[in-house]
């Protein structure tokens, strides 16, 4: 079992910045693709960021580029999603979400791909 538990949501305003974080349980931390989504009121859960267990492999949504940044640090089993020049439109719910078994190293960008999440942290930007 794996739990991962995020931290680092609040209140900011347009051109803000936060930093997410998601720590993580279990001994092969080093070994999990993980991902980050957001789900805004009355939306679907949408893909943000990803990199493959290796680090060697990212991807970002096209309306992040340039603006957000995924990083791990597997000595603290901790995945990070730096939010730079914030807009009203990255209010959302933010999840981590780890898939634990190994298929390839990719940068999943699809929920089904994930077998474990966090329970959100909220992200609001104010105009």
């Amino acid at each position: 079992q794996v739990q991962l538990v995020e931290s680092g949501g609040g209140l900011v305003q347009t051109g803000g910045s936060l930093r997410l974080s998601c720590a993580a349980s279990g001994r092969t931390f080093s070994r999990y693709a993980m991902g980050w989504f957001r789900q805004a009121p009355g939306k679907e859960r949408e893909f943000v960021a990803a990199f493959s267990w290796s680090a060697d492999s990212t991807a970002y949504a096209d309306s992040v580029k340039g603006r957000f940044t995924i990083s791990r640090d597997n000595a603290k089993n901790t995945v990070y999603l730096q939010m730079n020049s914030l807009k009203p439109e990255d209010t959302a719910v933010y999840y981590c979400a780890a898939r634990t078994y190994y298929s390839g190293s990719y940068a999943y960008t699809e929920r089904r791909e994930y077998n474990y999440w966090g329970q959100g942290t909220q992200v609001t930007v104010s105009s």
